[in-house]
């Protein structure tokens, strides 16, 4: 398992941290490999996961 906090960020936290829209989170998050976890019909994103996305495909 790769390095990051466990820490549920909200799409808007990471569109955010990513510098786009969240509208773009919610429409790529598949696409760029990104498990959601569901709370309730909510969707969130694990730190570590976003974490992952970035290192491996922009380092």
């Amino acid at each position: 398992m790769k390095g990051g906090s466990n820490r549920l960020l909200t799409p808007e936290e990471v569109a955010d941290w990513l510098r786009v829209s969240p509208v773009t989170v919610k429409n790529k998050y598949r696409s760029w490999g990104l498990k959601p976890q569901k709370v309730g019909r909510l969707l969130r994103f694990r730190e570590r996961d976003v974490t992952a996305y970035l290192d491996d495909n922009y380092q």
